[in-house]
């Protein structure tokens, strides 16, 4: 690996963890009161929960989208929102945040091993450059609005 493609790498790979310019995902959910994981904001169109949910749906497909060439993305955009307000229980709550993190690091570890410039076979000119990047970019924004969310419950 030339040292241009290990910078690169290695600040992909610091983006999908956050950055340094924000929070990241495990620093929004922490501490988080469970009865506020649903909880309604007047005029916020989703709740944590809803959020969460989106952000594990999203990072997924765009993994999976990156190493499977069998792979179907949910249907855009309802299959990609939980109509639920909260989780259904802890264990449901405790499911999302973990595949969100283990789907995150095989992301990490595509960016480390992959071909991050080739065009993926499947697709129609994406590469994992660009899949990671649009991770990163999306969990940002999102987990953004958690914490704005929790700002508004007064629980940040």
């Amino acid at each position: 690996m030339n040292n241009e493609h290990k910078i690169l790498v290695d600040e992909i790979i610091h983006l999908l963890q956050g950055g340094n310019a924000h929070a990241d995902f495990k620093k929004a959910v922490d501490g988080l009161p469970v009865q506020l994981r649903g909880a309604k904001v007047d005029k916020l169109p989703y709740t944590i929960w809803q959020l969460v949910e989106h952000i594990r749906i999203a990072q997924w497909d765009m993994l999976e989208f990156s190493k499977d060439g069998n792979h179907q993305s949910p249907k855009w955009p309802e299959a990609y929102w939980p109509k639920e307000l909260e989780p259904q229980d802890d264990q449901t709550w405790n499911n999302s945040l973990k595949q969100i993190d283990d789907d995150l690091n095989e992301l990490i570890e595509l960016v480390k091993t992959g071909d991050i410039y080739g065009k993926i076979p499947h697709g129609d000119g994406q590469t994992i450059l660009r899949e990671a990047l649009q991770a990163a970019d999306h969990n940002a924004y999102h987990i953004a609005e958690i914490i704005v969310i929790r700002r508004l419950l007064g629980a940040w």
